[in-house]
């Protein structure tokens, strides 16, 4: 395939922006429309962006025959169902991080994908961002064998607004969102599969009916272990932190940028062509459309990480 791929975005949020700021860079992407129910914020990005459509249903917008691709940067809630609807429809799709909130949606997506042959990816972004990636290649290169991860994902969100600081309607979550990142991450960079789990929460805020605050540890099956903090509690500073201790140093991810234990910053701006995690994530997915192959972060790759999510969830259910 060497035409360019049609694009149809749904989700002009926060997200939804990161995601069209990349593909602008990328040859042979073509955005063509805009999917959302607020038809003036819809017109307002596709304006900025020079996208000729913009559509409130989104039904509607699968019958487009000529968008190849959905990107699904709706809320959590609806990943799943409009993920099916997307591939059932013949559509490519790559879905944002978590592809579903519960272990049946996951499953189902999985069998939807198989029976439209369709590239499926998910967007576990850490997979793409340059210091990951730069310790990825140090692993499989055989230079550096992790001991251990220490993760901090810290937010400060004590009501329900999004990274925007705007009201949502839907409620976000540590487990199935937040944590998702760094359970694939782990199984990704050691290169094996998670053999034990084990997660504590906090108290369940009053209002949003979520644990504001959870701690997960995990064992890899080659020893490595992971241990990770995760609070919407906490008065900055905000963002996910990555230690990585092995055998031979220690290094420190912070989105894009990787610095060593003594905090001296390594230069990973030759990893990749961009130094935009969620670009390179968009670059891949529509190199995998244009090759038909699966990439890198599909579907069923990422499907063990979910069937984690849903352990961790059923043990904290039986503590509560």
């Amino acid at each position: 395939m060497t035409e360019t791929i049609k694009i149809a975005l749904a989700g002009a949020g926060a997200f939804g922006v990161k995601h069209l700021d990349g593909l602008k860079n990328i040859p042979g992407a073509e955005v063509l429309a805009v999917i959302g129910p607020d038809a003036g914020q819809n017109r307002s990005v596709a304006d900025q962006y020079g996208i000729p459509r913009v559509c409130a249903n989104f039904d509607e917008a699968l019958a487009m025959p000529d968008i190849d691709a959905v990107i699904l940067c709706t809320p959590t809630p609806m990943h799943a169902s409009q993920a099916i609807a997307c591939l059932n429809a013949g559509k490519h799709v790559e879905v944002e991080i978590p592809m579903a909130d519960t272990w049946a949606d996951a499953q189902a997506i999985i069998k939807a994908q198989q029976a439209s042959g369709k590239v499926a990816m998910v967007g576990h972004t850490r997979r793409f961002n340059p210091s990951h990636q730069w310790v990825h290649g140090q692993v499989e290169s055989g230079e550096f064998h992790i001991q251990q991860m220490d993760v901090q994902t810290y937010f400060f969100r004590r009501k329900n607004i999004n990274a925007l600081g705007q009201p949502r309607t839907w409620t976000d979550h540590l487990l199935w969102h937040h944590a998702a990142h760094t359970v694939d991450l782990f199984a990704y960079q050691t290169g094996s599969p998670i053999v034990q789990a084990n997660a504590i929460q906090g108290p369940i805020h009053p209002e949003l009916g979520i644990a504001m605050d959870m701690s997960i540890q995990m064992r890899a099956a080659n020893g490595a272990i992971c241990t990770l903090s995760l609070s919407f509690n906490n008065d900055g500073p905000l963002g996910t932190y990555f230690r990585y201790i092995g055998d031979t140093g220690t290094y420190i991810a912070r989105y894009d940028d990787l610095f060593n234990g003594k905090e001296e910053k390594i230069d990973v701006s030759n990893v990749d062509v961009s130094m935009n995690g969620i670009e390179l994530q968009d670059r891949e997915f529509i190199a995998a459309i244009r090759e038909g192959r699966e990439p890198n972060g599909s579907v069923a790759q990422v499907l063990p990480c979910y069937l984690v999510l849903h352990q961790l969830e059923q043990q904290l259910s039986n503590k509560t």
